[in-house]
């Protein structure tokens, strides 16, 4: 795991850009415990907006070393997060082929409702500000208003 830390003036103030990279280990999410806390602390967040960005961020990261790098040890999740106009962007990279995120089963369905999986989109589409998809799938933005 790596964790970087860049101090930068961003909108007349000191910001700090957060990156962490991991290896496509189900046991690297651990790590977001230590990259969430420190957001957190800096942006001086809510015990509510802590608890759904690490939510969001997890299943997030799951789903790029599961469903992006087919948990591949060797290939890397990046994660990325700055403050841009207000809002937290965090930004969580794969180096998978993509999906089609406009095909994703909603699991409110009856048919859903019961299948293991499959509500980590829904979820973050419910936890954060916004959420959207770049290079078909292999970056997801996660955005939360401060």
């Amino acid at each position: 795991m790596h964790f970087y830390e860049n101090n930068k003036v961003n909108d007349m103030s000191l910001a700090t850009d957060y990156m962490l990279r991991i290896s496509s280990h189900p046991h690297s999410i651990r790590h977001l415990d230590t990259f969430v806390a420190r957001l957190v602390e800096e942006h001086q967040l809510s015990e509510e907006k802590h608890g759904n960005i690490l939510i969001s961020l997890t299943e997030a990261v799951n789903n790029a070393i599961i469903h992006g790098n087919r948990s591949d040890i060797h290939k890397k999740v990046i994660v990325h997060a700055e403050r841009v106009n207000g809002s937290l962007a965090i930004v969580i990279e794969d180096e998978g082929c993509g999906f089609d995120f406009g095909k994703l089963p909603d699991p409110t369905m009856d048919e859903n409702v019961t299948k293991i999986g499959g509500r980590g989109v829904f979820l973050m589409h419910n936890l954060c500000d916004s959420v959207r998809f770049h290079r078909n799938g292999c970056k997801v933005e996660l955005g939360f208003h401060l």
